[in-house]
């Protein structure tokens, strides 16, 4: 199944264009909570990747399918996984390449 990436770069233009922008971090809360991407266009939603797995519609519900998903987790493995399951669900994901860790170490 082929999933859209997206890099940091790419990332950054489309927030400097002001686009809006959905995120969807998969990491543990505790993570998402130290660390996250935001802005004024930013939309971001932490779902740890344990209820993607597990496909629990509770937290699912509030994810639209009429807008560009960006997913996201540390190294970007895990939002590779959740993306292939959302897709499946027709959620319109991108992943972010190289995760939260690439997207801090990126020049803004």
């Amino acid at each position: 199944m082929d999933l859209k990436i997206i890099s940091p770069k790419q990332l950054q233009q489309k927030i400097r264009e002001e686009q809006q922008v959905l995120i969807l971090d998969v990491r543990a809360t505790e993570k998402y909570e130290k660390n996250h991407i935001q802005g004024g266009n930013i939309k971001s939603i932490n779902i740890p990747k344990d209820f993607i797995f597990n496909l629990n519609e509770d937290f699912l519900k509030d994810l639209p399918k009429t807008q560009e998903i960006v997913v996201t987790c540390t190294t970007g493995n895990s939002a590779k996984k959740c993306a292939a399951i959302l897709k499946e669900k027709q959620y319109d994901v991108t992943v972010l390449e190289g995760g939260i860790t690439t997207w801090n170490t990126s020049d803004e």
